[in-house]
């Protein structure tokens, strides 16, 4: 129902109820009726259930079916370990897994929690949550709004709305009624629930309660946006199953094997399948995902950008297309003075540039007409400015706000006090002082131009007053608002020295024009740089805000956005459908007018397209688009709890720039991740070629669970931790985003897994026939083919520092925590050669120099025959 094309007796028809509101009998019954003024929340999983979830994997199954295997087979010892391990991937998952969002709670908190009411014509205060439709509420500064509203009674009436519309700028509010169809950000006869009245009083109808308000829709498609999984965990997945299935294929294929080839004892088989399972299961990569995606977690809040959703780190280096809110997030969300015209043309004015700065403060000593144009921002004008803790507050108007700062930034040295005022209403559009400077009396004059060019009879010149020459300022007037400027004029006139009291009438004869001051809220200088460098980077910037098409389009011509000639308004994507939304999103960088459904539709729209998106806000009305981008972006300063709870990343600074810094850490976490599938991959499936091999040439296995668990988990974690921190490579960031449909695995790393695989295999089969030919003990050979296998590992983790690029170069020096796992794992090692508790628990033997010589020996000509693929690889 448009309840802003109703006037108040058609209100008082469909809500049977009147200016003086709801009988206490009637409140009453219609709460009992339709429920409290909350919104609807929904069920949460339990923190048990949470840690649970991170069992629920196929290779985890493979796992705890072996270790269920053990325990029935009476091998207490080898179970216990083997769950442990489980229970240890499990714990780390969950530890560093965000929260969960509590966007519901936050959207709870924002609505107001008691209210002004009339009740049969009397005043009381009353629980916000008792609302009903056709309450009567009384509005004054400072109230947040507890429902949706119709207004019937406005006096200078101003709501600031940003959090729900995007708009930059309070709104002033009337009574009037509304006949043609109108977006939410222009229902200026209505009062949303969430929001806040900034000045002025009213009074309204409760039109929508809870879940019907605009806050509690919002609330509603947050509820039905599911949670999307991650191109990482997807891929994952993949990998698990692809794993899982060749795991399957080659336990089913031995299992016949033996039972027709080999004369194996139950055990015997059970044992051996069991090995095959945790050798061929790599148990230490999620574990190390982990740990790499918690490195990146910690290097980027250093650098302003917290990551809730641990996944979302890699994602970001795949993103795509980052939809931006304007307000607050490319720009200041302060509005500030940016030019200002007087009868000698148009200048631009700054607070941030210096050069700028200095000539602006020579021109106001020097320049009458500025000096006027200072005088009147300055003292005509109702608002202050504060600062708590280091940040910059406006108590009341925002362009007020904005008129004070830049006067207040060319300060000029008078003597003033103020006589007599009128108050700024949204009747007349203007607001006029009677003020005393340095001995001599002036009325001083702002307010919407418009009615200003009605109100003067004279222009302000450097040589005196002029006659006034109205094309020349509706032609300047056009120009600053073609520029999305919102423009406000000034005038004033000398007044006797006895004069003591101001009035309407005064205005009407001999006030002189001054000039005009273009505001607007300025975009950050740190955004226009974080756009050129998105573009480098292959990243597009789209703009979606709620504010007006003219303003969206001059922010998006100052950051650099290229398609905005054919910028879109809410109601015309309304006019698409889904399908063709998607045929033109890509098509153009500048969407305005936009309400939350807006938003979501666009967001969607993109990613049918196959593209990752980012969608940053910080506002209520962004949050469920941030829950439906790949990576929703909040921002931590001035961004509402409900859009940081709904993101996947807040921005601590609220800058912009800050998401190329993260998108680059992000591109770093991926490579490294790769880097580290790369090397754990060969390492797990050597191991279990060892098994496979074993199984079929009828040889006892060279190696017993335990001791293939030390290596998945404990030297393999070791030195995946080393790859975690390795910097980003060069030119990266000028590298188009990856395809995030491509494969992890390449048909490249397919090739380089299966060749080191069977190297490392066929060099651990080699090291142990030598050393049976010299009849050494089982736990020597054992020992021997653990260290063969670390030291196989220690080198081709140096290999996969570079993919394909020679391996050994200056940054190696730089890694310091490569040098760390590298001394962390040699205790480790000698631990497990000569500690007499490793010998009982692994079933390992102390070894002599010789032995660790061969084990060496292995391992370089591993690290030299993948050197030298690459290098043919390169060439190739």
């Amino acid at each position: 129902m448009k309840w802003y094309q109703m006037d108040m007796t058609a209100l008082s028809k469909v809500l049977d109820t009147s200016e003086i509101g709801l009988s206490q009998e009637v409140r009453k019954k219609r709460l009992e009726q339709d429920g409290k003024n909350i919104l609807t929340g929904e069920k949460e999983d339990g923190k048990l259930k949470k840690f649970f979830a991170h069992f629920h994997d196929l290779l985890i199954y493979v796992l705890i079916a072996s270790a269920v295997l053990k325990g029935l087979s009476g091998d207490f010892i080898d179970m216990t370990i083997i769950l442990f391990v489980v229970l240890i991937n499990s714990i780390i998952g969950y530890v560093q897994e965000a929260k969960a969002t509590d966007s519901l709670k936050s959207l709870n908190d924002m609505m107001s929690t008691s209210a002004v009411i009339l009740s049969d014509g009397e005043k009381q205060v009353t629980d916000a949550e008792t609302l009903v439709k056709g309450d009567v509420v009384c509005l004054n500064p400072g109230d947040i709004i507890p429902a949706d509203l119709r207004v019937f009674a406005a006096y200078n009436l101003v709501v600031e709305e940003a959090i729900l519309t995007g708009e930059s700028t309070p709104v002033e509010k009337h009574s009037e009624m509304i006949t043609e169809n109108v977006e939410l950000g222009d229902c200026t006869n209505m009062v949303f629930s969430g929001t806040l009245v900034t000045s002025g009083s009213g009074k309204g109808v409760v039109v929508s309660v809870a879940d019907d308000t605009e806050i509690g829709k919002i609330s509603q498609h947050l509820k039905s946006i599911d949670n999307s999984e991650t191109p990482l965990i997807k891929k994952m997945k993949i990998l698990n199953k692809q794993i899982f299935y060749t795991l399957a294929a080659l336990i089913t294929g031995l299992t016949v094997f033996s039972i027709f080839f080999r004369d194996f004892t139950g055990s015997k088989l059970l044992s051996s399948m069991i090995a095959l399972a945790v050798s061929a299961v790599p148990e230490g990569l999620p574990a190390v995902l982990s740990i790499i995606l918690s490195v990146g977690v910690a290097r980027m809040a250093q650098k302003k950008a917290i990551i809730k959703k641990m996944p979302a780190v890699e994602t970001l280096g795949s993103m795509g297309i980052i939809c931006s809110d304007k307000t607050g997030t490319l720009t200041k969300n302060e509005m500030q003075v940016v030019s200002i015209v007087t009868v000698d043309g148009t200048e631009k004015s700054s607070q941030i540039e210096p050069e700028m700065y200095q000539k602006e403060l020579t021109q106001a000593e020097e320049d009458d007409v500025l000096r006027k144009l200072i005088e009147v921002a300055r003292y005509c004008n109702d608002t202050k400015i504060t600062y708590k803790n280091g940040q910059r507050e406006v108590i009341g108007n925002p362009t007020e706000g904005a008129l004070l700062e830049w006067a207040n930034h060319l300060s000029i040295i008078e003597e003033e006090h103020d006589i007599s005022k009128i108050p700024f209403d949204s009747s007349y559009k203007y607001m006029a002082t009677l003020v005393e400077v340095d001995h001599r009396r002036f009325i001083y004059l702002k307010g919407a131009p418009d009615i200003l060019l009605r109100m003067v009879e004279f222009q302000l010149h450097k040589d005196g007053r002029q006659p006034f020459n109205e094309t020349y300022w509706q032609e300047k007037i056009q120009a600053q608002a073609q520029k999305g400027q919102r423009v406000l004029a000034a005038a004033f006139k000398e007044v006797p020295q006895e004069k003591e009291s101001l009035s309407h009438q005064d205005l009407k004869d001999e006030m002189i024009l001054i000039g005009l001051y273009g505001i607007i809220d300025p975009p950050k200088p740190e955004a226009i740089e974080a756009v050129a460098v998105s573009k480098k980077a292959g990243i597009s910037v789209k703009m979606i805000t709620g504010d007006h098409k003219d303003t969206a389009i001059a922010i998006a011509k100052q950051i650099g956005l290229e398609q905005y000639d054919h910028a879109l308004e809410g109601k015309d994507i309304e006019q698409l459908s889904d399908d063709e939304l998607a045929e033109i999103v890509l098509k153009n960088d500048v969407y305005a007018r936009t309400t939350p459904e807006h938003k979501l539709r666009l967001v969607h729209a993109i990613q049918k397209n196959g593209y990752i998106v980012g969608m940053t806000g910080d506002g209520v009305n962004d949050a469920p688009a941030l829950k439906q981008a790949d990576i929703g972006i909040a921002m931590g300063i001035k961004g509402t709890q409900v859009t940081k709870d709904a993101a996947d990343m807040v921005l601590a600074d609220d800058n912009f720039a800050t998401i190329t810094s993260a998108v680059k850490e992000g591109r770093r976490v991926y490579d490294n991740l790769k880097k580290t599938i790369y090397f754990s991959l060969p390492t797990a499936f050597a191991q279990g070629l060892l098994v496979v091999l074993s199984i079929v040439l009828d040889r006892p296995l060279p190696l017993t669970s335990v001791q293939i668990l030390w290596l998945n988990m404990v030297t393999t974690i070791t030195l995946s931790f080393a790859l975690g921190f390795e910097p980003l490579g060069r030119g990266r960031m000028a590298a188009p985003p990856r395809d995030p449909e491509k494969n992890i695995l390449d048909k490249y790393a397919v090739f380089r897994i299966i060749y080191v695989s069977i190297l490392l295999a066929a060099l651990g089969f080699f090291v142990n026939d030598f050393l049976a030919t010299r009849e050494a003990s089982a736990a020597v050979m054992q020992t021997t083919l653990i260290m063969t296998i670390v030291f196989g590992q220690v080198f081709y983790m140096i290999n996969c520092r570079e993919i394909t690029d020679f391996s050994i170069n200056a940054q190696i020096l730089t890694n310091k925590v490569l040098w760390l796992s590298l001394l962390v794992l040699f205790i480790l090692q000698s631990l497990l050669i000569y500690a007499p508790f490793m010998h009982t628990i692994l079933g390992t033997a102390a070894i002599d120099l010789n032995h660790i010589g061969l084990s060496l020996t292995a391992g370089i000509i591993l690290f030299v025959f993948v050197e030298l693929e690459k290098t043919i690889t390169r060439s190739l």
